[in-house]
């Protein structure tokens, strides 16, 4: 089967990875897809077996592109759709696999050129526009939700991420059948092209900075957002650090400047010998320093799509403290996870319960790996994709 996935987001670069898109296009090629990638120009390639990449051209001094909708990514886009159209006419695919905005120029090109269409939708971009506050025009809104709402019933599977996002598509979807909800809970090492790319994981591998030993230490890996509630997180540590001064925090990911104004906080909350920044680190020493804690944290705030670190932290057997916000709660329950409202002493609150009950710490671990194992393994995110390919042929 003949293979397209278009990808318009920046691919593998200090500031992100669209890990979602590179565990999909992964596993499509095992399950012996030829495929052809189509994404920006900025990042770098990932080393996947049977697969192509075409870019887009790059336009470093435009800047770099950000999350969420902006003129940059629109610019972009435009080049990523004329992309398309050469690549349709140069060859014939079975399957265009349309992630997130690519759908919208997919969906009219598909009756021309008479593929499949596949559309992976990782959020409502009719959504998106409020979320980022990006235009109050009305018009734009309505523009975007008729749109989204034509390309859900253009394609011919759709693909969501959340069980929140998969009941707004099932609103939306004349055809129940041709929709389904996999998780983004696959996690598996990336790699890249290259063998530079391969030697600065090694060496920031055997930089890393060692925990203390005598310490229960919490450890947060992820993006450093506001949404992500490190804010939440550093106020709650200041409580725990008040009662508990054997604990220590390490807070890995973010970009200098979102280092500098948290620690900043953590100063203020007198958190100087108690906590530590790593930065922005590859993805294998992130999963160095999260294997090593006592508990995992993901104190996120906002959102309702499941974050993607959700499914590795239930898959580590090591105990976690969550807030409660719907956007864990699709996932997470009181069985596998120690869930606090997200005001600093709650969940200040539930980070000492993981530190002062190990029986329960360890049922909940237990728990959650059990979880993970039915509901969300690789071997059932496979099946899901493998069923989406039959039906496609």
């Amino acid at each position: 089967m003949r293979y397209l996935v278009i990808a318009p987001q920046p691919f593998f670069t200090p500031r992100g990875t669209p890990f979602s898109v590179y565990y999909r296009t992964l596993v499509l090629s095992e399950l012996d897809a030829e495929i052809d990638l189509l994404t920006y120009g900025e990042g770098r390639d990932p080393d996947i077996p049977n697969v192509r990449i075409y870019r887009g051209p790059r336009f470093a001094w435009l800047g770099h592109v950000k999350t969420g909708p902006s003129m940059l990514k629109l610019f972009l886009d435009m080049f990523i759709a004329a992309r398309t159209v050469g690549l349709l006419i140069r060859h014939r695919y079975d399957v265009v696999h349309a992630h997130e905005e690519a759908v919208f120029f997919c969906r009219f090109l598909k009756p021309i050129f008479r593929f499949k269409l596949v559309y992976d939708m990782h959020s409502s971009l009719a959504q998106q526009l409020t979320n980022f506050n990006y235009t109050e025009s009305r018009f734009i809104h309505y523009i975007f939700k008729k749109l989204e709402a034509s390309s859900i019933n253009a394609a011919d599977a759709v693909i969501t991420i959340c069980p929140d996002l998969a009941d707004y598509v099932s609103e939306i979807v004349t055809d129940p059948s041709k929709h389904f909800l996999i998780e983004n809970s696959i996690f598996e090492p990336v790699k890249l092209k290259g063998d530079e790319s391969r030697r600065e994981v090694q060496e920031s591998s055997n930089g890393a900075t060692d925990l203390p030993v005598d310490r229960y230490c919490f450890v947060y890996a992820g993006t450093l957002e506001s949404y992500q509630g490190i804010d939440l997180l550093i106020r709650s540590f200041g409580n725990v650090i008040r009662r508990r001064p054997d604990s220590f925090l390490l807070i890995v990911g973010g970009t200098a400047p979102q280092v500098e104004k948290y620690r900043r906080l953590a100063q203020e909350e007198g958190l100087e010998n108690h906590c530590l920044f790593t930065g922005t680190v590859p993805q294998r020493l992130a999963h160095l320093y999260m294997r090593s804690a006592s508990a995992l944290l993901s104190p996120r705030t906002e959102g309702t799509n499941t974050p993607l670190k959700i499914y590795q932290q239930l898959a580590s057997g090591i105990p976690l403290v969550a807030t409660n916000i719907f956007s864990h709660t699709q996932v997470l329950n009181d069985d596998v996870a120690f869930l606090a409202g997200p005001e600093p002493e709650a969940f200040g609150a539930a980070m000492i319960a993981a530190m002062s009950d190990d029986s329960a710490a360890k049922l909940k671990a237990e728990n959650a790996i059990r979880l993970y194992e039915k509901e969300y393994s690789r071997e059932s995110y496979v099946k899901k994709l493998t069923t989406i390919l039959n039906g496609l042929r």
